[in-house]
C-alpha cells in the first residue's frame, strides 16, 4: 500500500492546505526575524570598544573605592564611606564630591 494514494483517504480538505501554509509562511517569518535580531546585535556589539580605563585616579587620603563608572567625558568612583567623586576624563583632575546620605 502507498503513502502518497490520496484515493483512500479522499482529497485534503481546503483547510489543511490554509493551515500548512500558514505554518510553513510562520516558520519562515520567525527564521528570519530571528536572523535580523542576531544582525542587529552582531552590528550593534561588532564596533570598536570605546571603554578606555585611566591611568591613575588620585583619590583622597584614606579613601576605597567600591565602585567605578564612565560617562561621556567623565568618570566616577564610589567610595566606601559612600562618596561619589566625579573627574574630569580628559584631565584627570576632580570635578565634583558628593556625598551620599542614606535614609
Amino acid at each position: 500500500m502507498d503513502m502518497d494514494d490520496t484515493s483512500e483517504y479522499g482529497e485534503e480538505p481546503p483547510n489543511l492546505r490554509f493551515l500548512r501554509v500558514l505554518v510553513t509562511v510562520l516558520t519562515a517569518t520567525m527564521i528570519a526575524g530571528v536572523v535580523i535580531i542576531i544582525a542587529l546585535i552582531v552590528i550593534r556589539y561588532g564596533g570598536k570598544d570605546e571603554f578606555t580605563l585611566p591611568d591613575g585616579i588620585a583619590l583622597p587620603e584614606g579613601a576605597e573605592v567600591s565602585a567605578f563608572t564612565k560617562g561621556r567625558g567623565w568618570w566616577a568612583v564610589v567610595t566606601e564611606d559612600q562618596q561619589i567623586l566625579i573627574y574630569d576624563a580628559g584631565t584627570g583632575e576632580l570635578r565634583q564630591s558628593v556625598q551620599v546620605t542614606a535614609d
